[in-house]
């Protein structure tokens, strides 16, 4: 049986193992450019509007 203090270490360690692919897949989504669903690159428009009117 594993004892109460066994169980919060293997918790605390597997939390840390979380919030490290968290954040490595955080980093990653920021790294790459800007793609909608289907692959294609993202069309937004500027935040400059004055040139339409």
């Amino acid at each position: 049986m594993i004892s109460n203090t066994e169980m919060i270490r293997i918790r605390r360690q597997m939390q840390r193992r979380i919030r490290d692919v968290v954040a490595e897949r955080r980093r990653d989504r920021l790294m790459e450019p800007a793609t909608d669903q289907d692959g294609q690159p993202d069309a937004r428009p500027t935040a400059d509007t004055s040139a339409t009117v």
